[in-house]
């Protein structure tokens, strides 16, 4: 039986304390930490940087997902990567040569993500499927924690777990925006592999259950 894979996002965490957070949900069998990045232009909001990942990496062996919310990912992936990255994700929706970017990506060592909008369509990145390690389906738009989640957006899930499992392809399909227990079981049926929860985790009064709840459903 599939299990699905749970990636706490530190956006939702408590900031003027990274370690304890990433402690405790990594002590309640988190399998992945989602590292939000936003430039305040790609997106209207402004995140953090390499400096932190590096600094929170001495204190976690989680596998850091690290979200590239940035116009020109092609320019900085790299200073990502030297602080620790185990795997980087970037936007369908910038202006690249995505190609390059996911084979640099993957020549360094790491796993290669494209992330869609909620409006942008599946069919924008058939071409790079076959290249690709992530797909991560935004089910909000992109730049604040805590928005609900579009339930218009799951057929994207399932269009992608049929693709991948006609033509053989070897990427997880992440989900990442309202996700809670009932959102969570919804795109769990649809296909998806790795779900970002943020608010619903760290702002919970018990983050511990409920993560251990997220990684339960089946």
């Amino acid at each position: 039986m599939k299990k699905i894979l749970i990636a706490p996002s530190i956006l939702s965490a408590d900031f003027s304390d990274l370690q304890k957070d990433i402690s405790m949900i990594e002590n309640a069998g988190a399998d992945w930490l989602h590292i939000d990045v936003m430039d305040g232009h790609f997106v209207p909001n402004i995140t953090i940087g390499p400096l932190v990942i590096k600094n929170i990496r001495k204190h976690s062996k989680l596998f850091f997902d690290v979200h590239l919310m940035i116009t020109n990912p092609e320019k900085y992936w790299e200073n990502f990567q030297d602080a620790g990255a185990d795997a980087i994700v970037f936007h369908q929706e910038v202006l690249c040569n995505k190609q390059k970017l996911i084979t640099d990506i993957k020549s360094a060592g790491l796993k290669a993500g494209i992330s869609i909008k909620p409006n942008t369509p599946v069919e924008t990145i058939l071409p790079l499927l076959p290249f690709i390690d992530i797909v991560l389906i935004m089910t909000v738009e992109p730049g604040f924690g805590g928005q609900s989640f579009m339930d218009e957006v799951l057929p994207k899930i399932t269009t992608l777990r049929k693709i991948m499992d006609n033509d053989k392809y070897n990427f997880l399909i992440e989900v990442d925006g309202g996700i809670n227990l009932d959102t969570a079981k919804k795109c769990f049926s649809a296909g998806a592999d790795v779900l970002v929860s943020g608010n619903y985790i760290f702002l919970s009064d018990n983050p511990v259950k409920v993560l251990q709840e997220l990684k339960s459903i089946n």
